[in-house]
């Protein structure tokens, strides 16, 4: 089945686009490890099922330094607790709860974890990392955005 893409944003509203990008280059422009907040995008594009984010975020993360076992195993860092320090892995605790909302909010022991290994500015950049990552997850994925190089007939 063809995944055609439905609309570009970016070609359609460039001052919608830019309003995203606006929260995207604060993110950006802080003093947030790189690594870490390439890992929160991977955790959660694949929470929203978001290839093109995957895609991009992956090699970002690689690019970041991140070693390869580590995005392999991401999706189960819990099981490997050892692979992510203790800030990484608040920080994808957050990013579940945040992604995932509408499900339990942001219990009260997460907040807590994440305000042992962050101050308060920090988790202020961190939350915005989560919060424009999940806009550009559901863009990507509403809009049918295409992998770069993606071709859309079936492949037998």
């Amino acid at each position: 089945m063809s995944q055609q893409k439905r609309l570009m944003l970016k070609v359609v509203d460039p001052e919608a686009y830019n309003a995203v990008l606006g929260i995207e280059r604060y993110v950006r422009s802080g003093p947030m490890e790189r690594a870490l907040t390439e890992l929160v995008k991977l955790r959660a594009s694949q929470l929203n099922g978001c290839a093109f984010c995957l895609d991009m975020h992956a090699g970002e993360a690689r690019a970041a330094g991140v070693e390869q076992r580590r995005l392999d195993i991401l999706s189960a860092w819990r099981e490997a607790p050892s692979f992510f320090s203790d800030r990484e892995q608040a920080a994808l605790e957050l990013t579940e709860s945040v992604t995932r909302i509408g499900e339990a909010g942001v219990p009260d022991d997460v907040w807590e974890r994440v305000a042992r290994v962050f101050d308060e500015r920090e988790i202020v950049r961190l939350l915005m990392a989560i919060c424009a990552i999940n806009v550009w997850n559901r863009i990507a994925v509403s809009t049918r955005q295409a992998l770069p190089g993606q071709d859309h007939e079936a492949k037998s």
